[in-house]
This record gives structure tokens, sequence and C-alpha cells, in this order.
């Protein structure tokens, strides 16, 4: 075990935002899986301390949480109003998670027309069924290649649906380097949203989700119902909309609004709209 620490990070908020479904809380551990290894973590309330029980190293977590990033000075750039101020206020300490490119891929193709708790039990499912067990009940995410080979309806006791053939399809277009993972890093935003949406089942939202959660990429605004609503009702009578707010606008007019690290601004009022309801 060791400890972490970083100021400006909330351990709860974090991992219960909505980004990452491979977390559970149980009692006040979390316990999640993360590249293949089984992690446990408890922050202490008063020194905010988080204690770590992983085969992961520090350096491994520290980047996981993202914990490079100068969030205060992120958070004084996307705090634009009083909306957002109070968002930032109720739930500071909120960072992104880079999260493994394989496993987000396939996560937020499953995410289509889904509950969390729907995607978390697909999820559940699929690595119990096609990854390796690491101890009683926690399973690692499959590989590609543990996906690639399967025939169509070989996934249906993982109960995905349509989602099911997609996922078969991505993971044989990955092993195949129709699409190569580690490209998206090196480059821009735009080229890389069109690759990961050459795959079936990947519009602008999941596609904006990816490259937020797993490629670095802040000027992601990834833009589902919630976050619809929320911009719709607080800001769409901004001029930039001139009343027309599709979600694709959505998306522009944020990146114009919050600038480069937009992203964090979407998480933020996406929990503070899911806790809240807010409308």
């Amino acid at each position: 075990m060791y400890k972490l620490f970083c100021e400006d990070f909330n351990l709860d908020y974090t991992l219960d935002c909505g980004q990452a479904f491979r977390w559970n809380k149980i009692g006040s551990w979390w316990v999640g899986v993360v590249n293949g290894s089984i992690v446990r973590l408890q922050q202490d309330p008063q020194s905010s301390e988080v204690l770590v029980d992983s085969s992961l190293s520090e350096a491994y977590m520290e980047n996981y949480f993202r914990f490079d990033d100068d969030l205060d000075v992120i958070l004084c750039q996307v705090n634009k109003d009083s909306f957002m101020d109070e968002a930032i206020r109720k739930y500071r300490g909120l960072r992104l998670i880079r999260q493994d490119p394989w496993e987000c891929l396939i996560s937020y193709m499953l995410a289509t027309a889904w509950s969390i708790p729907n995607i978390k039990r697909g999820i559940s499912l699929l690595s119990s069924t096609y990854g390796e067990e690491l101890e009683d009940g926690l399973y690692s995410f499959p590989e590609p290649e543990a996906l690639a080979g399967l025939c169509d309806g070989e996934l249906r006791d993982c109960k995905l649906g349509f989602r099911s053939n997609r996922i078969v399809k991505a993971a044989r277009h990955v092993m195949d380097d129709n699409l190569v993972l580690d490209e998206l890093f090196t480059i821009g935003y735009k080229e890389a949203k069109q690759r990961l949406m050459f795959l079936e089942g990947i519009g602008e939202k999941v596609a904006d989700c990816i490259l937020l959660f797993a490629f670095d990429k802040m000027e992601a605004f990834p833009v589902d119902t919630h976050v619809e609503k929320v911009v719709r009702h607080y800001y769409g009578d901004h001029e930039f909309f001139n009343g027309t707010a599709t979600k694709s606008k959505i998306g522009d007019w944020g990146r114009m609004y919050f600038g480069e690290c937009c992203g964090y601004a979407q998480q933020y009022f996406f929990y503070q709209k899911r806790l809240e309801g807010l409308i």
C-alpha cells in the first residue's frame, strides 16, 4: 500500500461522475480494475490523502488521475458565468481520468442508449466472459483478440443487444490496424474524431467521450441529453445559436465559449445535472 496526495482532488466526485464504469464503492473503499490490475482506494476526509492498495505504481495512478493537470488554472479558464461557478464550487476536486484507450473505446460504444447501471452490467458480463479472472468476481477487460474472432451471436449471453456486432467489428478494425489507437494521441482533435466515427456505432457524442477520457483531447465536448438540456435552458439565448441549438452546434459552442479545456466544463455541469436535476 501507498498514499497519494494532490491539491484539488476529490476521489468520490471523480469516480462517481459517470466518466468511468468499472468502479464501485464498497463501504469506504472504491474498488475497480485498471489496466488488468485490481485497485482499492480510500480517501481520508481530513488530510485528503488517498490510500492505494494495488500492484500499479504510484506514478501510474498519478497519471491515471491526471495529477499533472493544474486544476486551479483550468477551472479559472472555464468559470465563465454564475451557473458554471456554482458547479465548480460544489464539485471542485473532480478530475478527468486517463482511461485505457481500448477499454474506453468499447465502453463508450456500449454506452449508446443505455443507463449507467446497464453500461456497468454489460461491461461486467463482457469482462467475466472474455477477460481473465483476477480474483473472485473481478476480471480484466477483454483484449481485442478475444473479441475479434467471435461470430455473430456469440455475445448473446452478455446481453449487449445491437451493440454486440458493433464491438466485434471494432475489435477486428483494431486487430487489422484499420484503426491504430496510439495514432490518435499524435493527431489533432478533428482528425481523431473522424477516424473514430469511421466505426459503426460511433457518432459525435461517443467519439467526443472517447477522445476526452482516453486521448487527452480536452477540447472534446460530449453532448448527450443531459448536456443538451442544460445548454438549451441556461445558454440557449446565446447569440452563437441564433435560435438553433442542435447537439453538433452545442459542441462547437462549448469549444468557443469555454475554450481549450471545455471538456472539464462539460464534466462539471454534467455531474451537477445528474445529481441535482436542475431542470
